[in-house]
Parts: structure tokens; C-alpha cells; sequence
């Protein structure tokens, strides 16, 4: 007997970069997560750039997971060890549950393209209110990575053996 496979069903996303120098205008990590939700047939529910502060992160995030219509949340920056990085401080409280494998991986990942520098990515994803939440560096190549060999699987749910979508409000 064939399997058969679920169908595709879209997930509305919202786009965050952490930056206190970036716009619209040059924000290539936001554009690139932009498209590429576009091309896998995902809605784009909101985008916004937010200064590296913990709290009004925290506040953003906190308001997309409150909001129904937002089942997955990227975000892009400010989860370096630098002094004002404060994206994985700003989220940890949020998740009802964290995604430790994804921080995990990413690093492994990353290890392959940049060596030894992948010790400090805080790369971080968890679950709050039905939302699945991913936060990567800030570079395009990461969020490329990020994307292309973590998160465009998990939001499909013909992908086997398992995936996110059935744990999202959708």
C-alpha cells in the first residue's frame, strides 16, 4: 500500500531582525526569510526590526505569540556574546518549552562552515502559546543554514517522521 502524504498547509510567519543599526532598506537576514517562507508557499504575517534590547525583544515576541494568526516566529541577530546581545536572554523565559535540539544542530552545522567560531552562536528555538520560535545570528549565511537545513522541513507537514506543524495553531 502507498503512503500518502499530508498536504502542505501554510503557516502565517513573522520576521524579526535584532539590530540597532539595520532598516528595511539593507536588512538582507529579514529579506532572505522573506523569500524564502514566499517560495515554500508561507504567509508573511508581520516584519520588524527590533534594537538589541532584551526587553523590547521580549515585548515584540511576547506579542506575536500572544496573536492566533502567528504559528512561527524567525529571527535573525543578537545572539553573539557581545555585551548587547541579548536575543537568547530575551526568549528563554517565553518558551514553555525549549527545542534544545535545534541550537544543537545549528552549531554543528555551522562548525563545517566556520570552525571553532561556532562555540558562540546562542543559536536557541522553543515553543510558547502554540508559536514555534527560531533565533539565529545575525549573518545571512546563518539564517541561509538555519533555514535550508533545519527550519523549512519542520514547517512542512509532508515531512516525515515527524514536524512542528501538528504542535501549531493552524
Amino acid at each position: 500500500m502507498a503512503r500518502v502524504l499530508k498536504e502542505f498547509k501554510p503557516a502565517r510567519i513573522a520576521v524579526m531582525t535584532v539590530s540597532d543599526s539595520r532598516t528595511l532598506a539593507d536588512d538582507t537576514s529579514g529579506d532572505y526569510f522573506v523569500e524564502q517562507l514566499q517560495a515554500e508557499g508561507h504567509q508573511l504575517a508581520e516584519r520588524a526590526i527590533v534594537a538589541d534590547n532584551k526587553y523590547l525583544i521580549r515585548a515584540q515576541v511576547s506579542q506575536w505569540i500572544a496573536d492566533d494568526s502567528i504559528q512561527v516566529v524567525l529571527i535573525s541577530g543578537g545572539t553573539g556574546f557581545t555585551a548587547k546581545n541579548y536575543t537568547t536572554e530575551a526568549l528563554m523565559p517565553l518558551f514553555d518549552k525549549p527545542v534544545e535540539g535545534f541550537g544543537e544542530i545549528f552549531r554543528m552545522l555551522s562548525f563545517e562552515d566556520i570552525g571553532s567560531s561556532s562555540l558562540q552562536s546562542r543559536a536557541i528555538a522553543g515553543m510558547a502559546n502554540q508559536t514555534i520560535i527560531f533565533a539565529m545570528p545575525g549573518s545571512t549565511g546563518a539564517c541561509r543554514l538555519g533555514w535550508e537545513k533545519l527550519i523549512k522541513e519542520q514547517l512542512d507537514a509532508r515531512h516525515r517522521p515527524c514536524n512542528f506543524i501538528p504542535h501549531l495553531s493552524i
